[in-house]
């Protein structure tokens, strides 16, 4: 579900609804379309629209503007959100920093400096509007759109989307993806105890989830059961053979049992799958 209207996104951004609109057209977003046709944006589609804007105002010409931001879609890693990267310029080129890797999707004298995290202050209390409207709705969403408007949430109203999470399990309880993503919000509260359900009743559903396994581990981990969360990683890794944080904790995990050849084994295939 896409939350942020033209009007929304018009008055967050400072541009005219006819510019909005316009952007809409030329490729590098990806709204839905709600009631009488009108266009439902996503907080990433907030994102490219507020880096195109500074990148206009930094008098680069559209066309590359277009250019580099289906580059900076197409480049960012698998599973990745724009949420939380850094796009920033150095030189003549764009860099995109996301707290792991750093890449540049397009060449160019660009002077900008942005950061993903001062849009999310500014898209807070609209975000928060927003939940309280689909919570007042006489249309009733499904589990599905609870979740993607949790989704929507995560970054600029944290309460509500673990709120959204809880409904779309309520109503689906066998949604794995909103019990991984509810958990992982309790585990940010301290709230271990509770994460470690959302995560089992998780693999219940889908026993090879490896991102409900490995944050099991995390939060069996935050509970100091070191043996279960060994067990934890290593389903994961029956998961997915390529989960390098899983390795990662596996060793280290070992090495604090004295169990070396694991740890180094681990650490190993950890490096290996980083380089």
């Amino acid at each position: 579900m896409k939350s942020y209207t033209t009007r929304d996104v018009a008055k967050l951004l400072g541009l005219s609804e006819a510019q909005v609109r316009s952007q809409a057209r030329v490729g590098y977003l990806a709204p839905d379309r709600g009631p009488h046709n009108a266009y439902r944006f996503s907080f990433q589609d907030l994102v490219l629209l507020r880096t195109a804007k500074s990148l206009n105002e930094a008098r680069i010409p559209p066309r590359r503007i277009r250019r580099a931001l289906r580059a900076l879609l197409h480049e960012l890693p698998e599973g990745r959100s724009l949420s939380g990267v850094r796009i920033s310029s150095e030189g003549d080129k764009i860099v995109v920093r996301d707290g792991r890797d750093t890449w540049n999707p397009e060449s160019g004298q660009l002077l900008l400096d942005f950061h993903v995290a001062d849009l999310a202050a500014e898209v807070g209390p609209v975000a928060r509007r927003l939940a309280r409207r689909a919570r007042r709705s006489d249309e009733p969403l499904t589990a599905t759109e609870w979740y993607d408007l949790g989704a929507d949430l995560e970054t600029v109203a944290p309460e509500d989307a673990r709120d959204a999470y809880a409904r779309a399990v309520v109503l689906d309880p066998r949604h794995a993806s909103a019990r991984v993503n509810l958990g992982r919000l309790l585990q940010d509260l301290g709230l271990a105890v509770e994460a470690v359900q959302q995560y089992r009743a998780a693999l219940a559903i889908q026993p090879r989830h490896p991102t409900a396994a490995f944050n099991l581990g995390t939060a069996l981990e935050d509970l100091g059961r070191r043996r279960e969360a060994i067990e934890a990683y290593r389903q994961a890794l029956d998961a997915d053979r390529d989960f390098a944080d899983a390795h990662f904790n596996l060793a280290r995990l070992y090495d604090q049992t004295g169990k070396r050849a694991a740890a180094l084994r681990h650490l190993k295939a950890y490096k290996l799958l980083s380089e």
